[in-house]
């Protein structure tokens, strides 16, 4: 599956017909008819995915919604959707961490293609994650010599730099 979209609009058309393309193309999709039901059952930040976000719906605003998702530190970028032009909207939600913004209606093809790289995003964010996770269990040495081997240096040079071995003695004589 190349991930999950999470669709917040309050037009229940609109919702119909987008989860319907997705998931002809792939994804699953996930539905809100409002940015506070998003918040209330809140999406799965550890699977890859996005959000597909209106500007305007009555209540929490696209934007408001972006905020709020940014306070309690979500990593699911997203791609802000509206049907009306509002520069200042546009500005302040790319300066926020949007990912895409689309003016409705936009064509299948660009909006599957920013879709994808959101989720692509978020997925590289993911593993990222998960490898720091991994990396902050090394105890001291290992991180030691992890950082001696990711510099491109042997086993040999790091025990030799970290003075893990001796080096061999010279015979006298013969």
């Amino acid at each position: 599956m190349p991930g999950i979209v999470y669709v917040v609009d309050d037009d229940a058309s609109y919702r119909t017909a987008i989860k319907r393309l997705l998931e002809m193309t792939g994804y699953r999709v996930v539905t809100y008819a409002s940015a506070q039901q998003l918040l209330d059952q809140r999406p799965d930040e550890d699977s890859p995915g996005c959000i597909l976000l209106d500007v305007r719906m009555p209540g929490l605003s696209g934007p408001e919604l972006q905020s709020r998702l940014i306070e309690v530190g979500s990593t699911l970028p997203i791609v802000f959707l509206t049907a009306y032009m509002d520069i200042t909207a546009t500005v302040k939600a790319l300066k926020a961490g949007a990912h895409n913004f689309f003016i409705k209606p936009v064509r299948s093809d660009e909006l599957l293609k920013a879709l994808e790289k959101a989720i692509a995003g978020h997925e590289t964010a993911l593993a990222l994650k998960a490898l720091r996770a991994r990396l902050s269990t090394l105890t001291p040495r290992q991180r030691q010599i992890f950082e001696i081997i990711v510099r491109g240096k042997t086993n040999k040079h790091a025990a030799r730099e970290l003075g893990s071995t001796s080096e061999p003695s010279r015979r006298i004589g013969k």
